[in-house]
């Protein structure tokens, strides 16, 4: 028997799902990151982690790399292609043969589309956009920074809600009901200490920022402009990376867009997923089919790595069953 691995690798964990060719699960365990990025020795971090886990997992069920058909890396930190040549220079010096070296923003096209087709816009802590077309080509748009126009995020909207409320403070803002939530949480009485509490607080990471990003997405259901145009702007920023990316491969008819990340997940609010798919279809002129994706991204690596080991899309029944199981242990 051959089997089949799926790891799907961010920023803060590692899942490593086992299944056997025919898409039956055998085993998972989870690790922390393995991203090259957080790791203080980079690449060779990456490969230390990566070898402690795998041997830990393939000791557990008497197998080694040999007899792992074939196999899916979706990785944090996979954002240029020098990564990506380093990175599968470590999954060959562990052993594999047949695999696929991927940003972790890939995998949830194949867990969330009808074909394994598409485009995945990432909106959780940060974000980037990726997509596969027909042919297979893929490309990554952001996901390294404001700086390639990564301005969405939970983080990013967070700090957007502090702009706005020392706007309405100092530089001519509106009146926004997100200014007490802000003051309530930097403990805050006195606008004349507000930016002391911000760079106090805020800066150094004292509050938890989810706390803004959610409250973004309440003041706009309950008809806040201010958190409104917050949603939006974010929104159009996601749809512009999004739509690139749709407009540099080669889609014919309708384009799926899967959302996912937690942003999009637990998203308090519709307002922005509504803003985000008028605008990319406007950007790209194309019908553009948006969707949160509703199993773990983890998924993906398994439906791919049973795609690449068998040269075809598996069927949706055997996707499903690959769902129940991850997310049974997710």
């Amino acid at each position: 028997m051959e089997y089949i691995l799926g790891v799907d690798g961010g920023n803060t964990k590692t899942d490593y799902f086992l299944f056997n060719e025919l898409g039956e699960f055998v085993d998972h365990i989870r690790s922390g990151t393995c991203s090259h990025e957080g790791l203080s020795d980079s690449f060779l971090g990456s490969y230390r982690v990566l070898k402690c886990d795998l041997d830990k997992l393939f000791t557990k069920n008497n197998i080694d790399a040999s007899k792992i058909k074939a196999a899916v890396f979706g990785l944090a930190g996979v954002d240029t292609p020098r990564q990506k040549t380093e990175l599968e220079k470590v999954v060959v010096r562990l052993g594999f043969k047949k695999f696929i070296v991927v940003n972790d923003s890939f995998l949830g096209i194949k867990a969330g589309t009808l074909k394994g087709i598409g485009v995945c816009s990432i909106n959780g802590t940060g974000t980037s956009s990726a997509g596969i077309d027909k042919l297979g080509n893929t490309l990554q748009v952001g996901g390294i920074g404001g700086i390639v126009g990564d301005e969405a995020g939970g983080r990013h909207i967070s700090r957007l809600v502090i702009k706005k409320v020392y706007d309405q403070a100092y530089r001519f803002g509106d009146n926004t009901s997100l200014t007490k939530i802000v003051m309530d949480l930097l403990e805050c009485n006195d606008k004349f200490y507000l930016m002391e509490k911000i760079s106090d607080i805020y800066l150094t990471n004292k509050v938890d920022y989810n706390v803004l990003t959610k409250a973004a997405f309440i003041e706009a259901d309950k008809g806040d402009s201010v958190a409104i145009s917050i949603l939006e702007e974010v929104a159009f920023a996601l749809a512009r990376s999004a739509g690139g990316v749709v407009s540099n491969l080669d889609f014919d008819g309708e384009v799926e867009i899967v959302l996912a990340g937690s942003v999009w997940v637990k998203a308090e609010s519709k307002i922005m997923q509504n803003y985000f798919e008028r605008t990319i279809n406007a950007l790209t002129k194309k019908k553009c089919l948006c969707k949160v994706l509703s199993v773990p991204p983890a998924t993906g690596a398994v439906i791919w790595a049973i795609e690449l080991a068998n040269n075809k899309f598996p069927s949706l029944e055997i996707r499903e069953e690959i769902s129940k199981r991850v997310i049974n242990k997710l």
